[in-house]
């Protein structure tokens, strides 16, 4: 692996770090009680496992994406066919996707009230073109976790934090969900920039007051919460749990931004040496696994380019060679 990874390798390892820290959790997704977790895979987790019957993404096959990831799919589609975030491109393919009668996967609740309101709206505006900006009041991952193509196309362009209001708004009215989108946005911009991974954090940090006049404060406090806890983490001794996953116990498991965004950071912080540990560590901690996973994927590959990806599990990708074309057709043409 080189000692400092091109911009482009920067830009391969962020989005394949991303969908790779989805579909590692796919089988362990939303499985909170670490107990259950060793009784369903008594061999261990070591990624990719496949989701039992009765499971949210069942019958899913290990290589697929969450819900999340096929999320992502649809923005490097986008960011692929146009070079850059166009709203009404996204809605009509994410209406597609998530809208059809024939769609058998997991719908999270941002997804089904989206849908719904869009539902309402169409029928008390018939000949009304769709605004696309009626999202769920929603707090959970589902903007952040489409953002990497995003950022990457947009990384030089002043208005970055404006485009990122309008994609998190599609799905997520929300203006606490849209502040931790927009922190989230600049240690991207920052890692695929090449600073290191605390300059990057501190660089959101120190802006996150600013990013919204009633959440902007709450964005930096849990910043600092997950960077102060990777440094106390190691503190915590206990040879039976690994104490990243205490960590995030502490923090939160559970979906909404305020716990999943540093828990989050502190599985990254603590394991920003290493893409695949990282991965591990976040997986085996639960929860909402997944949504933290394409973060800290994103963050990690961006961190240290598509080189410390292993090659094992970019190949289990069920969906591998379209990804691999849209990213190259982005990377492509953003390092142009």
């Amino acid at each position: 692996m080189p000692l400092t990874p091109s911009l482009a390798d920067r830009m391969r390892g962020c989005l394949w770090g991303a969908l790779i820290g989805d579909a590692i959790c796919l089988g362990t997704h939303w499985i909170y009680n670490l107990g259950e977790m060793a009784q369903r895979f008594p061999a261990g987790l070591k990624g990719f496992e496949a989701p039992h019957e009765g499971h949210y993404h069942f019958p899913k096959q290990p290589g697929e994406l969450t819900h999340y990831g096929e999320g992502m799919l649809l923005m490097l589609e986008t960011i692929s066919a146009h070079g850059a975030f166009d709203v009404g491109d996204f809605w009509l393919r994410f209406l597609e996707e998530f809208g059809s009668p024939e769609y058998t996967g997991y719908l999270d609740a941002a997804t089904r009230a989206t849908l719904e309101k869009f539902a309402v709206f169409e029928e008390a505006n018939p000949n009304t073109e769709y605004h696309c900006q009626g999202g769920a009041d929603d707090d959970q991952m589902a903007g952040v976790t489409r953002l990497a193509p995003l950022v990457l196309a947009h990384r030089n362009d002043p208005d970055l934090l404006a485009v990122v209001d309008r994609m998190v708004r599609v799905c997520q009215y929300n203006d606490k969900a849209v502040a931790y989108g927009k922190a989230a946005a600049i240690v991207l911009k920052n890692l695929l920039d090449g600073k290191d991974f605390h300059s990057s954090f501190e660089i959101a940090r120190s802006l996150a007051q600013g990013l919204d006049p009633q959440y902007g404060y709450e964005v930096r406090r849990k910043i600092e919460a997950g960077m102060s806890s990777s440094l106390d983490v190691t503190v915590i001794s206990n040879e039976d749990i690994d104490p990243t996953v205490l960590a995030i116990q502490k923090l939160g498991q559970s979906c909404p931004l305020p716990q999943s965004f540093p828990a989050a950071i502190i599985c990254a912080a603590k394991h920003a040496h290493s893409f695949s540990e990282a991965l591990l560590a976040n997986l085996r901690a639960g929860g909402d696994n997944a949504g933290r996973g394409i973060l800290i994927g994103s963050w990690l590959g961006a961190l240290h380019g598509y080189e410390a990806i292993p090659i094992a599990w970019g190949v289990r990708l069920k969906a591998a060679p379209k990804i691999e074309i849209l990213v190259e057709r982005i990377v492509s043409r953003a390092t142009r």
